[in-house]
């Protein structure tokens, strides 16, 4: 097991992840409400923290749970546009997301022609 996995948050690092995460602020923001002393003193605490090893680990973590939350919500909004949208261009591109997402992607199809002659000369002298 690696020295990252080992460590433990502390109680004021886990909020202030917690916080950054689930109300999109920055550290400057969320160190007092994380329990970090209040002005400069508390946001460069913060920033510490946030370089550390294993608090950037628990925020990766964080922030993949909330995406996979976020998804969820994306899909339902995508989903309804696709059906109930009032503009039939709206409902399209929505259906054509799902779809895409689905694995059903049309082939990007490309067709490049090069006319013309090349000619290449070289003098070593």
């Amino acid at each position: 097991m690696s020295d990252v996995a080992l460590k433990k948050l502390t109680d004021k690092q886990m909020a202030l992840v917690d916080i950054m995460v689930t109300e999109g602020l920055k550290p400057a923001q969320a160190a007092e409400p994380a329990g970090y002393a209040a002005g400069k003193a508390g946001y460069v605490s913060a920033y510490r923290s946030l370089k550390l090893p294993h608090v950037q680990q628990y925020m990766m973590q964080r922030m993949n749970e909330e995406f996979g939350l976020s998804a969820v919500a994306a899909l339902n909004t995508t989903r309804r546009l696709s059906q109930n949208a009032k503009s039939e261009y709206v409902q399209l591109q929505a259906s054509q997301d799902l779809l895409d997402r689905a694995g059903y992607k049309p082939i990007d199809r490309s067709q490049v022609q090069v006319a013309g002659d090349i000619k290449v000369s070289i003098d070593l002298s």
